[in-house]
């Protein structure tokens, strides 16, 4: 496996902070200082992801959208996150992951910053895609740079674990900082991030030690547009399905372009001298089992956070910053709990921590559909599932990282990091999709909870499939050891 960080052509000077060292890696003021970037980029994710949300009716209101329209500038930004986040990941493996980081990054801010200037729909939406766009690259580019940088082991848990606890703070802190500027104006929530993110870029540029391009590998131009057409149609033939229909023919036929493309580039990528995706991660039992866990981690969260803050708002009639503390205690979980995730992994391992997360998850959802009724009550119901939703978020993100990108030589960390985040992403949108229709479709009105429970039963479902997917390989494994 090649060094933690690879050097610069003989012009760059070499960084000594960065030289692995048997047993252990010494965290220096300029190893800490990669981290708070790479973590700054992370917290900026999840706060605009959040603060976008809970501004969501004040930008209808003002700019004339109806709900249709409005779901676009949520989905324009998975779409060009979860369609290109797999690609992202690898070109920063083959063109150098600094390079790459940094010009998204500043992308990222420059669509920030049209975004809360802009006076019609359309260009919103189109900033929320180039925005997603930039994320794809940035997002699995920062989770490359940190299992690189960090030696694989206690050093890496540990960054792993201050990392995990960014995002989930970011994700908490938009919620409430989207109740708060929304009353000053929704232009504020797409502004906010911008300073942080021209402080990360600066950051980023100083501190962030260049690294060298692959030698091959980048010419493989016809597979990378069949991944990136096929990826952009799939997330798009997902988020767009509840609105149009799941067997309405444009439905259908984007469906099976986006699987033709897809397939071309299976095709492709077993014929070409430089693959730009080798299959033969997959062929690594962890590697898929990480995969699969982290959509019925994120699947399951994200849908349930959305149907409480649709219940919350329009059910109970409760104020966007009301509705933001009623689901803060989750994030609170998370910001306490992830710090100590490392040290866990450390002594027990990845995956009893995964199966620890999915237990807790499933035990949400399920207490939240036994003692709901038709109008939940808080102390009782919704109190109780969040914190359970967050131990569960707190014990897995940072857990499922870990082993999606274990034992993954330094050459494929991108890959593998873009593979499990273009997992989550599309695998939420799936998810969501589902249970926006189930909730679209159910009757019931008002503080009544009725629409909401086919949705709470989908994603209890799909946690407890998590569940189950963990739990198989350790009764495998244990009565193998009894043998």
């Amino acid at each position: 496996m090649s060094s933690p960080i690879d050097t610069a052509p003989a012009a760059a000077p070499a960084i000594p902070a960065h030289v692995p060292v048997p047993g252990e890696q010494r965290w220096t003021p300029r190893l800490w200082g990669v981290l708070a970037v790479l973590c700054l980029v992370l917290f900026l994710d999840g706060l605009d992801v959040s603060m976008v949300g809970v501004a969501l009716p004040s930008i209808g209101t003002e700019l004339g959208l109806s709900a249709t329209a409005l779901q676009w500038i949520v989905n324009g930004y998975v779409l060009g996150y979860g369609g290109l986040m797999m690609l992202g990941g690898r070109m920063a493996d083959l063109l150098g992951r600094r390079r790459v980081f940094l010009i998204a990054l500043a992308v990222f801010a420059a669509a920030s910053l049209l975004g809360g200037l802009v006076d019609s729909g359309p260009l919103l939406i189109a900033s929320r895609f180039v925005k997603g766009l930039a994320a794809a690259f940035t997002a699995p580019t920062a989770l490359s740079i940190l299992t690189t940088t960090f030696h694989e082991g206690p050093a890496r848990n540990r960054a792993l674990s201050v990392f995990s606890l960014f995002g989930a703070t970011g994700y908490s802190s938009g919620l409430i900082l989207g109740g708060l500027l929304t009353g000053f104006g929704w232009r504020w929530t797409f502004l906010t991030p911008v300073p942080l993110a021209v402080l990360a870029l600066v950051a980023g540029i100083a501190l962030i030690p260049r690294d060298r391009p692959a030698d091959s590998g980048g010419h493989d131009l016809v597979g990378a547009a069949t991944l990136t057409g096929g990826m952009l149609l799939a997330v798009y033939t997902v988020v767009s399905a509840p609105e149009r229909g799941w067997t309405a023919p444009l439905t259908l036929g984007s469906a099976a372009l986006a699987a033709a493309l897809l397939a071309a580039f299976v095709l492709i990528e077993r014929r070409v001298p430089h693959p730009l995706v080798r299959f033969g991660i997959l062929r690594v039992a962890s590697v898929v089992r990480a995969n699969l866990s982290i959509i019925g981690l994120f699947g399951s969260y994200l849908s349930f956070q959305f149907m409480m803050t649709l219940y919350l708002q329009d059910g109970l009639g409760w104020s966007p910053l009301k509705m933001a503390m009623g689901l803060l205690p989750a994030g609170v979980v998370v910001a306490i709990g992830s710090p100590l995730v490392g040290k866990l992994i450390n002594r027990w391992g990845t995956a009893p921590l995964i199966l620890a997360s999915m237990t807790s998850m499933s035990l949400g959802y399920g207490w939240f559909l036994l003692s709901a009724g038709t109008t939940p009550d808080y102390a009782v119901t919704v109190l109780p599932s969040m914190l359970l939703l967050g131990g569960g978020f707190a014990f897995g993100f940072s857990s499922i990282m870990a082993q999606a990108t274990e034992g993954i030589d330094d050459s494929e960390q991108g890959l593998a990091s873009g593979l499990v985040q273009t997992s989550g992403q599309v695998g939420a949108a799936l998810v969501l999709a589902v249970v926006t229709a189930l909730v679209a479709g159910a009757s019931g009105s008002g503080a009544d909870f009725g629409p909401y429970r086919p949705g709470t039963g989908l994603v209890a479902g799909v946690a407890i499939a998590g569940l189950l997917l963990n739990l198989l390989p350790l009764l495998k494994a244990r009565s193998a050891a009894r043998r």
